[in-house]
């Protein structure tokens, strides 16, 4: 199973306050913890919303706005993905964040990532072989696009 770690944002990381080297050193362990066990399968902080947009579509066609954002309590300010057995050990993971972050005040999000096996039959075997095909070119270090507008 696998699942997203959210990092909810806060007043400091919204502001681009740069953590400390004793949080950096707390979260490298964490993350080199969980790379040993087997568990860590990718994450990143982002910049604030400051620097980011939001994309509304409305009837089809996208608006795009510029941050930052007022609610800073909906906003993500960065993910952890792990792969575990189960929900409970997903939790075990998360319990283990490092206390220093938000000076003991962070708000982790835990949700679960949808697998092939979730979506039923409107997945059908062409659907998966195309998102397997994907996934192989992604691990492989395949080269994207940028979409034409």
């Amino acid at each position: 199973m696998r699942f997203m770690i959210i990092r909810k944002a806060d007043k400091d990381t919204e502001a681009s306050t740069m953590p400390e080297e004793g949080l950096l050193a707390a979260m490298t362990q964490y993350n080199e913890e969980m790379m040993k066990a087997g568990v860590l399968r990718g994450g990143e902080g982002l910049h604030p919303s400051a620097k980011g947009a939001r994309i509304k579509f409305s009837g089809g066609k996208p608006n795009v706005i510029d941050g930052p954002f007022a609610e800073t309590k909906e906003l993500v300010a960065g993910y952890t993905l792990i792969e575990v057995a189960s929900r409970e050990e997903a939790l075990a993971w998360v319990k283990r964040w490092p206390a220093l972050d938000g000076g003991g005040e962070v708000e982790l999000e835990l949700r679960q990532i949808f697998e092939a096996a979730d979506f039923g039959e409107a997945f059908t075997p062409e659907l998966q072989k195309r998102e397997d095909d994907m996934r192989a070119q992604l691990e492989g270090g395949g080269a994207g696009t940028t979409p034409k507008p």
